[in-house]
């Protein structure tokens, strides 16, 4: 029942003093009347103190009074969250007074079209809620569109003018005051708003018309509104911790010049643009323009209009961390926004780290078609806090994110800056390239997928000062294949170190153009165990192509064991100098060499086992420019197995070579055994050196025209034959490839 505050009086007078008070009560003023359940005028409490009675002893109904909203407030006014509030009108804060709705308030709208909570320029609001109790601004009407919503006027500038008229309302706003303080607005809940006002003007969630840097506006929440959730109209005010979910129209929105920033957004469920940056609708080069930094956002498809629409001039934005689900468009930019689309050429917009999950049907990145085409890099994101699931700090006073839940595949593309983990329960697709930038880290745990889709263009590089930590297990390998099965179908990984090479220091990658070399032989990249790498080698250029796993100056520090190459276009596993061991390697199917050693490697390997590869099964060599450089490949095998047929030998000895220690070498159908060129002088003199020993060495199944060796120097005591079982079980799979290696 509606409930009436009255002073203590007795006799018959108070039962006539309480009939007028519920008259009272149903068009509350701001006259210290005493009876219209508001804290105004010179009272202390509600309805008492001051020139009202003295107030009574506490209420033993906790349930509060009903009180009706509607009308002006002209004086500071502070609501009671033990009452029921019910907004039947135009509720309108004029200037010079304020509203304070503590935490754990709620109003509920039952006035239509015309309810809504208005702040004149000069007024101020005093939204206190919490974490566990926030405001609630809702409706008996739980469809969208039920009421208007919160609209607030302040005197900060925008490129609409001075002394301007707000969209729905009719407040005036817009000056020259940037800090400019229309209050405070935390855990503010609101639902069902977006009520029309004209054909053509709708009210939003909430409304900010030239709100100044003053006022503080954060953990904000609309949920179901007909029209845009939250809308900044020019302005200064920044916007953090914003929650949109179910808009009839964009999620959030700003236009007119504004000049706030953003922080934690998460939107969902919207119709139309997940978040919509204008500049002006009807003079895109309006000044003050649009300009904003956004970063920690999320915005969780379908939209019909993509993640960000930049329109109407757009402006200045640069946005960070930038997290998209289930969208088909990521950045839409009509070509006939003529001004948005210069802005964008002349590097306006700016969005790094930006990554797409689970993408729709026919996703596109963006629809601009401009020469400038790196105004957006993708990166791994968290969005808002945790991708497309909901944000840690929206827990306890929002609504409607219960069906938010983590992104089945992710989008793999840009850079890794900082200490980046991936899940194995996310299917990832590598779209381009996609590099661990010098002191970040990238880390894969057991049983992550990483499918490639962006074919030549998709690789994962670590730079020199980076870390990668593949953390795979024989049961649960880390792989990283392709949609495209044919060999050569993707680049691989690219792995970069400070470790000393004889190319020289700070000299570039064959492939991926990382810098590597240096002179730190324990130098540190990371660890990688049981991966496996599927389908890569795709040509970079016409004399460079991808390995499955290649290591630039990788030093000692770094684990590397357990790696498979599976059918790769070109080499399989690649050592370009640096001193990092390879123990348990296992390449199969190689469109080239099976494994590959070159330009002063000085690490060493244990158990290889090599198959079907196209030419030799293990390539050794110095350097391909001077076979004497310095300083010279030098390595102890152990434990191999290479099953033939081969091309160019089981070994091939080749550009100077270098000093090669090799045990239990066992070969199975090869013609082959140690190819060295006649014509490679530097090579020919390490041998006579014995520089290059194999002792004992098999020769299963011989091929037919099977040599031991085609080197016709005076040293032929270099081989040792004897039977051996190479990698552990001769040529069948070995034990330690059970489980997370493939294609025996």
């Amino acid at each position: 029942m509606k409930k009436t505050i009255f002073s203590l009086m007795l006799g018959l007078a108070t039962l006539a003093f309480i009939a007028s008070c519920s008259n009272d009560d149903n068009a509350p003023t701001n006259d210290p009347t005493c009876t219209d359940g508001i804290q105004n005028g010179d009272e202390t409490g509600v309805d008492c103190g001051g020139s009202c009675t003295a107030c009574p002893d506490p209420d033993p109904d906790p349930t509060g009074m009903e009180v009706d909203l509607a009308g002006d407030v002209t004086e500071d006014t502070s609501l009671d969250a033990a009452n029921t509030y019910t907004l039947t009108g135009a509720y309108v804060v004029k200037a010079g007074a304020k509203l304070t709705i503590p935490a754990g308030t709620t109003i509920t709208a039952s006035g239509g079209t015309a309810a809504f909570i208005g702040v004149e320029r000069g007024a101020q609001i005093d939204i206190q809620g919490t974490a566990a109790a926030p405001v609630i601004m809702t409706s008996a009407d739980t469809t969208p569109g039920a009421w208007g919503g919160l609209v607030i006027a302040g005197d900060a500038p925008t490129n609409k003018g001075t002394d301007v008229t707000t969209e729905v309302g009719d407040l005036t706003y817009g000056g020259a005051n940037a800090a400019d303080d229309s209050g405070s607005i935390r855990y503010l809940r609101v639902e069902y708003t977006g009520a029309t006002f004209s054909n053509d003007k709708e009210f939003n969630g909430v409304s900010l018309f030239g709100v100044g840097s003053g006022t503080t506006f954060e953990y904000v929440q609309s949920f179901n509104g007909g029209d845009d959730g939250i809308e900044f109209f020019g302005g200064t005010v920044d916007g953090n911790n914003l929650v949109s979910i179910g808009s009839g129209d964009d999620s959030i929105d700003f236009a007119d010049g504004w000049a706030g920033n953003g922080s934690n957004w998460y939107i969902a469920g919207g119709a139309k643009a997940g978040i919509e940056g204008s500049n002006n609708g009807d003079d895109g080069d309006a000044v003050p323009t649009t300009t904003t930094t956004l970063s920690n956002i999320t915005v969780v498809g379908p939209v019909s209009e993509g993640a960000l629409f930049f329109k109407e001039g757009g402006g200045n934005f640069t946005v960070d961390n930038f997290y998209t689900s289930g969208i088909d468009l990521g950045i839409n930019v009509k070509d006939t926004d003529s001004e948005a689309n210069l802005r964008i050429d002349s590097d306006a917009l700016v969005i790094t780290n930006i990554q797409f999950a689970d993408t729709a049907e026919g996703f596109a990145a963006t629809n601009y078609a401009g020469a400038n085409t790196d105004f957006y890099t993708e990166g791994i994101a968290t969005g808002a806090g945790n991708g497309a699931a909901s944000p840690d700090w929206a827990a306890g006073w929002t609504t409607g994110l219960d069906n938010s839940t983590a992104a089945t595949s992710e989008n793999l593309a840009g850079v890794v800056t900082g200490d980046v983990t991936l899940n194995a329960s996310t299917e990832y697709f590598l779209t381009s390239g996609f590099v661990v930038k010098e002191g970040g880290s990238l880390t894969i745990p057991a049983g992550t997928t990483i499918k490639a889709s962006g074919g030549t263009a998709a690789f994962i590089g670590v730079e020199r000062g980076a870390q990668i930590f593949i953390n795979g297990t024989a049961s649960d390998p880390v792989v990283m294949t392709s949609e495209d099965t044919t060999p050569g179908a993707w680049g691989g990984l690219v792995i970069a170190g400070d470790a000393p090479t004889n190319k020289g220091t700070d000299v570039t990658t064959e492939v991926g153009d990382l810098t590597y070399g240096g002179t730190n032989a324990a130098d540190d990249s990371g660890s990688i165990t049981y991966l496996r790498v599927e389908y890569t080698g795709a040509t970079f250029s016409n004399d460079k192509e991808f390995n499955g796993v290649s290591l630039f100056g990788v030093g000692s520090g770094t684990t590397f064991d357990y790696v498979q190459s599976l059918n790769g276009g070109d080499d399989g596993i690649e050592f370009f100098g640096g001193t990092v061991d390879g123990n348990f390697l296992v390449s199969i199917g190689s469109g080239d060499d099976s494994i590959d050693f070159a330009d002063g490697w000085a690490g060493n390997g244990d158990s290889w086992y090599i198959a079907n590869g196209a030419k030799a099964g293990i390539e050794g060599s110095n350097n391909g420019d001077d076979g004497d450089a310095t300083p010279v490949t030098t390595t102890t095998l152990s434990n191999i197995t290479v099953v033939g047929p081969v091309t160019e030998g089981a070994i091939f000895f080749k550009e100077g070579g270098g000093n090669f220690t090799i045990t239990n070498f066992y070969t199975s159908g090869v013609d082959l055994g140690v190819n060295v060129k006649d014509t490679d002088v530097e090579a020919g003199v390490r041998i006579e050196a014995n520089a290059l020993s194999i002792n004992p060495m098999q020769f299963d199944a011989p091929a037919t025209g099977f040599a031991q060796t085609n080197y016709t120097g005076a040293n032929m005591s270099f081989i040792t034959v004897g039977d051996n079982t190479g990698a552990g079980n001769g040529a069948a799979q070995p034990t330690w490839a059970s489980g997370w290696a493939t294609g025996f």
